[in-house]
Formats: structure tokens, C-alpha cells, sequence
């Protein structure tokens, strides 16, 4: 243990019961009133340290602006590409107010069996004319949905946006089904590409 660093993960009443254990008991609300004396307080965590920056780290932002821009100027489509917070569909809670005349009741637990399913939203943003298209699917957050998704709003969308287009700059942030080495990924994108022309 370090001098000076204090700190515990259980909660007050685990406090008083740990308290008793050893002797003199003390209630909640007086292991309170002493932490606070202490300047000792429930906290959350926060992400706020860096951990450096290494030299080259602007590297790979540089080249994606250098990309865009060429892609632009050519008359190409640029896309963003995410999948958004996946919802469980069926009578669960959510979070925030209902207008209504009566209260909403919904399960008590949020058990995936007891539902329809997941949604999973795909979002496409198109950087160039600044329209957003969500492709909302029920299967599984894979690298052939996210094709899938790009397929569909370049046949619904993209193609009447961008009718000189040779190719499609599609940009993601490389985690989960786009994780830049599964070879799934890269599979499913030639996949695309050749679907695409």
C-alpha cells in the first residue's frame, strides 16, 4: 500500500459490518461523517490521463485527409460508417420520460430470452452532401452486415449522389465487426467491392 493513497471499494453498510467484526461497531451514517472529515468521498473513476503521444501520431490522420481530399476532387464517394448502440427489442426499460396517460410497465429485468431480438443501427454518414442514413437489421453486428448496409444506401442513396463516381472512400473506426485484422473483414469488403463494381 502507498502512503498517503486511501481508498475502498465497499460500500458503508460493508464498512459497519467489517467494523463490528473487529469490535467497535459503528453505524453508517458515523463511518460517513468520518470519511468526510477525511475528504474521503464515493467517486467514479474518470478517463483523463494521456498515456503519451507517440511521434508519428498523425500519420495515419494526414494520410485519411489526404484521401478525402483526392476522393472529393475526383467526384468519388467519402462515407463514415459506425454501428450504433445496440437495443434490445421488446418490453424493457428505457432510460427517460414517457407523455402518456397511464404508467408504462415493463419487465423487471432485462433478460435478451425474454425479447424479440437485438437491433443493431448501421449508420453511413455521406461527407460530402452531409446526409446520414441508418440501416436498422436484427442479426448479428458482422462485417457482412456492415457490407450489406454500404450495398443498400449506395443502390438507395449514393449512386444518385454521386453519379460520376469510379470508387468509394469508406471510412471506420476499426473496432469490432471493422476490426482492421480479422480477415473476414477484408474478405466481406472485396466481397463489396466486386458487388459494387
Amino acid at each position: 500500500m502507498r502512503e498517503g493513497v486511501w481508498w475502498t471499494t465497499r460500500s458503508w453498510r460493508e464498512l459497519s459490518r467489517r467494523l463490528l467484526a473487529l469490535g467497535p461497531p459503528a453505524s453508517r451514517r458515523t463511518i460517513r461523517r468520518l470519511l468526510r472529515k477525511l475528504k474521503l468521498g464515493q467517486r467514479t473513476a474518470r478517463k483523463k490521463k494521456t498515456m503519451g503521444h507517440p511521434p508519428d501520431r498523425n500519420a495515419p490522420f494526414e494520410n485519411i485527409a489526404h484521401l478525402r481530399r483526392e476522393y472529393e476532387a475526383a467526384g468519388d464517394a467519402v462515407i463514415s460508417i459506425d454501428t450504433k448502440k445496440k437495443e434490445w427489442l421488446g418490453n424493457f426499460h428505457r432510460a427517460g420520460t414517457t407523455c402518456t396517460a397511464e404508467t408504462v410497465e415493463t419487465f423487471d429485468h432485462d433478460c435478451g430470452s425474454a425479447g424479440q431480438g437485438k437491433l443493431i443501427p448501421h449508420g453511413i454518414y455521406a461527407l460530402r452532401n452531409q446526409h446520414a442514413h441508418i440501416h436498422l437489421k436484427t442479426s448479428h453486428d458482422t462485417s457482412a452486415l456492415c457490407c450489406d448496409s454500404v450495398a443498400l444506401w449506395w443502390e438507395q442513396a449514393g449512386r444518385a449522389a454521386h453519379p460520376q463516381a469510379t470508387r468509394r472512400l469508406v471510412l471506420g473506426d476499426g473496432g469490432g465487426s471493422t476490426s482492421a485484422t480479422p480477415y473476414l473483414w477484408k474478405e466481406d469488403r472485396q466481397g463489396l467491392a466486386h458487388r459494387l463494381g
